[in-house]
């Protein structure tokens, strides 16, 4: 039985598939750089992509801190990047996905406030992935192991 769940996320843009380097496709597994893939993908885009500086990634780490709070969840770590979001959380009862689900949705609505109160030219729609990627952690050892990643395999 699982004892928490690590979740990651990206902001929207950063991580196309087919990029440079290896990468992730769900149910196929790792798969080499395509570069036709890539830019198929950037051409479908609807927006720029997100690349969060320092006050918007303050800004989602304390939505995400504040939401714990609301539901009572165990938060044991989360690192928000300038273009990807990692979460440590038990969240009991829960499907492994809808935290990181209510997240992602918490965060959009605050960061277009934060975009509107600072009169931002642009309001954007499209702040992160369509997914992403949940695992199960199953004892303390590998607790530990995840959050030590989360917090200081991270960098600052």
């Amino acid at each position: 039985m699982a004892i928490a769940f690590f979740s990651t996320w990206t902001t929207y843009g950063t991580w196309l598939p087919g990029k440079e380097r290896e990468w992730f496709e769900r149910g196929k597994g790792i798969q080499p750089p395509d570069f036709l893939r890539k830019l198929e993908a950037a051409l479908r885009m609807t927006e720029d992509a997100v690349t969060l500086d320092s006050s918007q990634r303050g800004l989602v780490e304390k939505t995400i801190a504040d939401h714990f709070a609301i539901r009572g969840w165990t938060l044991h770590a989360v690192n928000c990047r300038s273009n990807h979001v990692h979460v440590v959380v038990t969240a009991p009862g829960r499907a492994i996905e809808i935290p990181r689900e209510q997240f992602k949705a918490w965060c959009t609505r605050k960061l277009k406030e934060q975009a509107q109160l600072h009169r931002s030219a642009l309001v954007r729609e499209n702040w992160w992935t369509e997914r992403g990627w949940d695992v199960y952690i199953d004892d303390e050892e590998h607790l530990q192991q995840v959050i030590a990643y989360v917090m200081e395999g991270q960098g600052r």
